[in-house]
């Protein structure tokens, strides 16, 4: 199940539209201008336009991104008390539009140390889940490359939130290629099973909800996340040969995250990636 991260240009059932015409399977959206704090409600038509989509071609996985803005493991109460209000409008807007999966950084501590900044993003999401009683969307953490105080560059980081919240139920993990790598996660060859090994130790295989498969313009262990395209990064094509053909992971989205540009054969990259991807799983 592949997509990408699309434009909700024009409209949000856009993306749904642009998904078909590259001939991924799902897609992974923003669910509103995510460099703004501001928002304007989701109006019924926009709803019922993503809802009809969705069931035309038949998109029953699809994934949300919360805005980059967002910070609840911040040590500053203002920025923490808005970080949680407009959270907890994009899990609104999910259970509004029946995506099933929001992903999101766990944010970063600021100085205030890495456990203090867990504890605090526990606290956060303890309360936007009393504030949405609905569990039909589910939060996913996802793996950071870990710049300045990130936290989530481990995946203990991520177990720790979890174990720490009052609705651990609630929360999926979202595993990023790019990502993995930059925090120091190598994949390639027999090293996946070991990182497959560490994943079940700590966050647990079933809990990966969504898979981002980036490429990465950085190094193993260079904690700078900077994305790149199938098989023109560090980790390389043969990086994600065991990921796209993990029996495990055949039901869950594999977004791509690659720059949006055209290829030198004039094709969009999304479908030169997707292509990659396909041409992988034989």
């Amino acid at each position: 199940m592949f997509g990408s991260h699309l434009s909700i240009s024009g409209g949000m059932h856009n993306a749904l539209i642009q998904a078909e015409e590259f001939g991924f399977d799902t897609v992974q959206v923003f669910t509103k201008n995510q460099q703004q704090w501001r928002f304007a409600p989701l109006t019924d038509e926009a709803i019922a336009q993503w809802k009809e989509q969705c069931r035309r071609l038949k998109f029953d996985q699809t994934v949300s991104h919360d805005s980059y803005l967002i910070n609840m493991a911040s040590p500053d109460d203002k920025l923490w008390r808005a970080s949680i209000a407009l959270f907890t409008e994009e899990l609104r807007r999910c259970v509004q539009l029946g995506i099933p999966w929001l992903v999101t950084h766990p944010g970063a501590h600021m100085g205030s140390g890495e456990e203090t900044g867990l504890a605090r993003v526990a606290k956060a999401l303890d309360i936007v889940h009393k504030a949405i009683e609905d569990k039909s969307a589910i939060t996913c953490l996802e793996i950071t490359a870990g710049q300045g105080t990130s936290l989530g560059y481990r995946l203990e980081h991520l177990a720790r939130i979890i174990e720490l919240t009052d609705a651990p139920d609630r929360l999926g993990v979202c595993l990023d290629t790019a990502h993995l790598f930059a925090a120091g996660y190598d994949f390639r060859g027999l090293a996946y099973d070991d990182l497959i090994k560490q994943v079940e130790s700590t966050v647990g295989i079933d809990r990966i909800k969504v898979l981002h498969l980036n490429d990465s313009k950085k190094d193993l262990g260079s904690r700078v996340d900077r994305h790149d395209h199938i098989g023109h990064g560090t980790i390389g094509l043969e990086g994600f040969r065991p990921w796209v053909r993990d029996k495990r992971f055949i039901n869950v989205p594999k977004i791509l995250e690659t720059p949006k540009a055209q290829h030198e054969s004039g094709r969009p990259w999304d479908a030169v990636n997707l292509e990659t991807l396909r041409g992988l799983m034989a």
